[in-house]
């Protein structure tokens, strides 16, 4: 233990020195150290990131990973439904990656994920115990068009991240991240990206090397983003389309297709921020008619002149639920392949049939040191229907129900961030069960307790 101490410790100091360097990406194949080509030094990190084969230095290997530690505890799990856990459980999560380049015309990727559980006092779910598979597996071919404009063809399993997360992201909660088996075209110009993409989803399962190609669930679609538009500033436009052989709702289940076309216009500045977004679903379930729709609006103002550059901001969500029972017709919003950590760290509610209110504060302590509050208040969209988990799992029917209020959420958070490497978070959080948890089960509150560490390199 003392060894293993002393060589954290060393690796800490090394990476400490190098923490001007830029951050890290959310998608790690996104990251670019070809400016390491003119670097001289004889240091180990930066051979690590880019390791010319060539005299030229324009084919080269580029290597990283990341090491995640979490702890959680809840009192009073799925609000009481679930068996008490009085000591908590540990998740970690382990991601290797290797990036190979060849000249600008072609590259490869491929990362191995191993996502490990302890102490759950159930069988954890494969999407939290995964000891080892291949996550990410793609080819690129670029084809430069001009100065400014290029092509990229992108085939294997790879991450999709789009937007602000709400409707397809890497989900960093859970402990597995997802991935896709696919091909996607991606066009990049000064004002403008547009991917299009055909994919089947990659299901976790709990063995080694499990992880095969999936024609249950099909995913496909176009996203695009326009930059420096006068007055909006941004906006991005995109359909996505789902096919599944079962989905489940509260007003019945059977092959699902789902249609999603929306719209989101936002805004990063040093005091504004903006994010507001909405789209329409349609499609069929089984024999019934899907409609569906959701709208949000996230808006912040950062007091960068002030001491501790407050950060205030409202968040609200208006998600489609179903109008009627056996009518025909579903109206369940589906998320599709959401962050996990829709509401917070605890992820105890999934954005479907549902009204939600969230007003937030964030202080930097330093310039390492953030605390974050906020509030959330949680409404039933409809009466007759459910309500579900972040993964679109029905939780508590809405039958023989009558309240909306599902209750009221309190999260606290601390990021200390040490330096571009290593971060730590705390978190938590109070879920105070309205009339609609206790109608539906137990309705007792819940809290939650959790610590994260995480080194990326």
């Amino acid at each position: 233990m003392k060894t293993f101490s002393i060589t954290l410790a060393i690796i800490l100091s090394s990476f400490a020195c190098l923490a001007q360097e830029s951050s890290f990406k959310s998608l790690r194949f996104d990251e670019n150290y070809t400016n390491l080509a003119k670097d001289t030094s004889t240091n180990w990190y930066h051979r690590l990131k880019f390791s010319p084969v060539l005299q030229d230095k324009k084919t080269y290997f580029s290597f990283g990973g990341e090491v995640r530690y979490q702890y959680f505890y809840y009192k009073n799990p799925d609000w009481g439904s679930s068996p008490a856990d009085n000591d908590g459980f540990v998740l970690t999560r382990y991601l290797g990656h290797v990036d190979f380049h060849a000249g600008k015309h072609f590259r490869t990727f491929v990362q191995l994920q191993s996502s490990l559980a302890n102490g759950q006092v159930e069988d954890p779910s494969p999407v939290d115990n995964n000891p080892l598979d291949l996550h990410q597996a793609f080819a690129d071919l670029s084809f430069p068009i001009n100065t400014n404009n290029s092509l990229i063809l992108r085939l294997g399993r790879q991450e999709l991240s789009y937007g602000s997360q709400r409707l397809v992201a890497v989900r960093e909660a859970p402990n597995n991240r997802q991935s896709f088996d696919g091909a996607k075209v991606m066009f990049g110009s000064k004002k403008v990206k547009l991917d299009v993409f055909y994919s089947h989803y990659v299901q976790a399962k709990p063995n080694i090397f499990d992880d095969t190609f999936n024609g249950n669930v099909k995913f496909w679609g176009g996203y695009a983003v326009i930059n420096k538009v006068p007055v909006l500033q941004n906006i991005d436009v995109y359909y996505f389309g789902i096919t599944k052989k079962t989905a489940s709702f509260d007003d019945g289940k059977g092959r699902e297709q789902r249609h999603s076309i929306g719209t989101r216009i936002w805004k990063n500045s040093p005091t504004w921020q903006y994010d507001l977004e909405g789209l329409y679903q349609f499609g069929k379930l089984g024999s019934s008619t899907i409609a569906a729709w959701t709208a949000s609006a996230n808006i912040s103002y950062t007091f960068d002149k002030v001491a501790l550059k407050p950060l205030i901001g409202l968040k609200t969500e208006a998600i489609s639920g179903d109008k009627n029972y056996n009518d025909g017709k579903l109206n369940t919003f589906n998320p599709l392949f959401p962050r996990g950590s829709y509401f917070g760290l605890a992820a105890l509610i999934g954005p479907s049939n549902l009204l939600d209110a969230h007003p937030y504060i964030q202080i930097s302590l330093s310039k390492k040191l953030t605390l974050s509050e906020d509030y959330d208040m949680f409404w039933r969209m409809s009466r007759n229907d459910g309500l579900y988990a972040v993964n679109s799992k029905l939780l508590y029917s809405g039958k023989n129900t009558s309240s909306k209020q599902i209750g009221r959420q309190l999260g606290t958070a601390l990021d200390y961030n040490a330096n571009k490497f290593l971060s730590f978070k705390q978190e938590l959080t109070w879920f105070s069960a309205g009339d609609y948890l206790k109608e539906s089960g137990p309705g007792k509150d819940i809290i939650m307790v959790g610590s994260t560490i995480t080194l990326k390199f």
